[in-house]
């Protein structure tokens, strides 16, 4: 089983891949391994050496520090919610709210659309 901060590095290296528009493959060769390997990574199946995270963060165009982001790797307090946000986070769904989300251009219009989907997650609220 991965453990639970290879996997929250992992799922972030795939975040941040699929938002720059690089495939596996194309991030395979710009840290001179294979698209396999990627894929070990990102599912936080094998862990990444300090070398190679930062040949991963310099073919995002990123700091290698935004895979530890203190609020990622905090505990949640049930371990379900981690796997299941970790199984959202790795969705094709996940990267098209996003990328929706952050096409939405008006404040006001952002707010209102994460308070309709917090009102429909939590009807009873």
């Amino acid at each position: 089983m991965a453990d639970p901060i290879d996997a929250l590095v992992g799922a972030k290296i795939r975040e941040l891949r699929i938002a720059s528009g690089i495939s596996q493959q194309a991030l395979a060769n710009a840290i001179g391994t294979t698209f396999q390997q990627v894929q070990k990574y990102e599912k936080g199946r094998n862990r990444i050496s300090a070398s190679r995270l930062q040949a991963v963060a310099s073919a995002l165009g990123t700091n290698p520090a935004v895979f530890f982001q203190a609020s990622d790797l905090s505990s949640p307090s049930d371990p379900r919610l981690s796997a299941e946000a970790m199984k959202f986070i790795s969705s094709s769904e996940c990267m098209h709210l996003t990328r929706a989300f952050i096409a939405i251009t008006n404040p006001a219009i952002r707010a209102a659309v994460l308070q309709l989907i917090v009102a429909i997650a939590n009807p009873a609220a």
